[in-house]
């Protein structure tokens, strides 16, 4: 059965990279975005960056912000503004807000902005990053790449559809019984007219049904990878099997490792360091293929920094094969 969203379109496929920080997280989801809008006629692809600390625009060397801006003819970019999180929060304060004043219940601006310093929504830049996915999902991206944050930032991402879910549905509870004693009482001295003009919008249940579309997508294989991104060194496969076992717990599917930066000393230099980094590498390959059970793909390390769009379309090529039908060979 195919999922289609609220608008009744069919989402966009969704690809996130995610992992330790300081791995390449963007470096791969800026090439793999590239090589896909490259390789697909008529196809538009979008690469989005849910990092607090961005770098996407700094790995295509051009300024990005919240809007989609284009890279190439069908390649577009955006960062996510964490502002975003805080004016989903401030939609649901204040549709409260008015719930209250229409109950005759006096509520100033300043009684508002304590409100909002309260942070009855948790994670702004979660939410910003769940409003974006909800926003770019439906807009008609053939494929949308996420460059998340660190793995901490990642987890509350897939967690906060639950949360949220919760904390909105006492806030539309909350709302519903405002407005319904609000109503009773006009309606013992207006009759029916204290129901005209009453408010159709509910900006609690539209940011509720939004965050679960995004939740129940982000879990859902036949439209979301999820690749974690892990260097060849003992602290990053160590983060990477935790996050593995989390993301398996959270039932959001794994489609791949990207092992990036492998030192594999193709011109076969003879110095001591060279052919000392590049066992080690090759041994720590072997490890992660042993230790887990989905398709490890390899990213080599690089002589230069990994912006341009020269150089990672040159790395594009490691990214863009299915890893899940071509996994790399033992």
């Amino acid at each position: 059965m195919s999922r289609t969203n609220g608008s009744g379109q069919r989402p966009s496929t969704l690809v996130l990279y995610g992992g330790k920080g300081g791995v390449g997280k963007t470096t791969c989801a800026t090439a793999h975005a590239l090589a896909l809008s490259a390789s697909e006629s008529d196809a538009k692809t979008l690469v989005v960056s849910t990092d607090p600390a961005h770098s996407l625009g700094d790995a295509f060397e051009q300024d990005l912000g919240g809007e989609p801006t284009a890279v190439t003819d069908s390649l577009f970019a955006a960062e996510v503004d964490p502002q975003t999180g805080q004016e989903a929060y401030q939609s649901v304060v204040r549709a409260l807000a008015d719930e209250f004043r229409d109950a005759g219940l006096r509520l100033g601006e300043e009684d508002l902005e304590r409100l909002f310093e309260a942070g009855l929504i948790p994670g702004g830049d979660e939410v910003a990053a769940l409003e974006y996915m909800a926003r770019y999902t439906s807009a008609g991206y053939d494929t949308v790449v996420f460059d998340t944050a660190p793995t901490g930032h990642t987890l509350r991402l897939f967690d906060l559809p639950e949360v949220l879910d919760e904390t909105l549905g006492v806030a539309g509870e909350v709302q519903r019984r405002v407005r319904q004693t609000a109503r009773t009482a006009r309606s013992m001295v207006m009759g029916p007219a204290a129901y005209w003009g009453s408010r159709d919008d509910d900006e609690i249940a539209s940011l509720r049904e939004r965050v679960s579309e995004v939740g129940a997508l982000l879990r859902d294989p036949a439209h979301t990878r999820f690749r974690v991104v892990l260097t060849p060194e003992r602290m990053a496969i160590a983060e990477t099997e935790r996050l593995v076992s989390q993301l398996e717990d959270a039932s959001v599917p794994v489609d791949s490792l990207v092992v990036n930066r492998v030192f594999e000393n193709d011109e076969e230099c003879p110095c001591d360091r060279c052919q000392r980094d590049a066992r080690r590498h090759m041994n720590r390959l072997q490890e992660i293929e042993d230790r887990f059970e989905v398709p490890v793909g390899v990213v080599p390390q690089l002589e230069s920094e990994a912006q341009g769009l020269e150089t990672l379309s040159d790395l594009g090529q490691y990214l863009l094969s299915d890893s899940r039908e071509k996994p790399r060979s033992k």
